[in-house]
C-alpha cells in the first residue's frame, strides 16, 4: 500500500515529537540523579531543548509529553506533573511564535516556568524560602538551562537544520 505525502508527514511529525519527548524524558531523569530536576534549585538541562519549537513544530507535543513523563517517573505529586508540563506547553508554544526571532524565542520558556513553577513548589510541596525566593531560583535556573544552554543549542542546530530536519517549513 502507498502511502501518501500527508500521511508520511504525519508519521515524521510523531517521529520527530516521540524523539524529542525521550531526550528531555532522559536528559531530565540523569540530572534528577543529582537532585537538580526538582525542588527549590533546579537545572534542567532538558529545558535547552524548549528551543526546538524554532525548527519543529513537533517540538511542542514532544517537549510536553518529557516533561510530563519525567515529573511521573521522577515520582513527583500530580501537580507538578500537570502544572510543569503546562508550563512547559506554554514555553514551548510561546517559543514556536518567536521563531523569526531566535535570540527572543527561549524567553516564553524561562517566564512560563517562573511564573507557574514556584507556586507549585510553595504550595505542593510546602517549600518555606517563600514565593519571592522561588520566583528568583526557579527564574535563575531556566535562565541558565533554557536560555543560555537554548541559544548555544540554536546555534549549533541552525548551522545544520537544513541537513537535520529537512522537511521543516521555514
Amino acid at each position: 500500500m502507498k502511502r501518501t505525502n500527508t500521511q508520511l508527514g504525519r508519521i515524521r511529525y510523531l517521529c520527530y515529537a516521540a524523539m524529542i519527548a525521550a531526550v528531555y524524558t532522559v536528559l531530565t531523569y540523569v540530572i534528577g540523579s543529582f537532585g537538580l530536576a526538582n525542588g527549590v534549585i533546579q537545572l534542567r538541562l532538558s529545558e535547552a531543548l524548549c528551543i526546538l519549537p524554532v525548527f519543529l513544530p513537533a517540538a511542542i507535543p514532544g517537549l510536553t509529553v518529557g516533561c510530563f513523563l519525567s515529573n511521573l517517573l521522577l515520582a513527583c505529586p500530580w501537580q507538578d506533573v500537570v502544572f510543569g508540563a503546562l508550563a512547559t506547553l506554554l514555553g514551548a508554544i510561546g517559543t514556536r511564535l518567536l521563531k523569526k526571532f531566535p535570540l527572543l524565542s527561549p524567553l516564553p520558556a524561562v517566564l512560563s516556568n517562573t511564573l507557574i513553577i514556584p507556586f507549585v513548589l510553595a504550595f505542593v510541596y510546602h517549600a518555606e524560602e517563600g514565593l519571592p525566593f522561588l520566583f528568583l531560583s526557579v527564574g535563575l535556573g531556566e535562565l541558565l538551562s533554557a536560555y543560555i544552554c537554548g541559544i548555544l543549542l540554536w546555534s549549533v542546530l541552525k548551522k545544520h537544520a537544513d541537513r537535520l530536519f529537512p522537511t521543516r517549513k521555514k
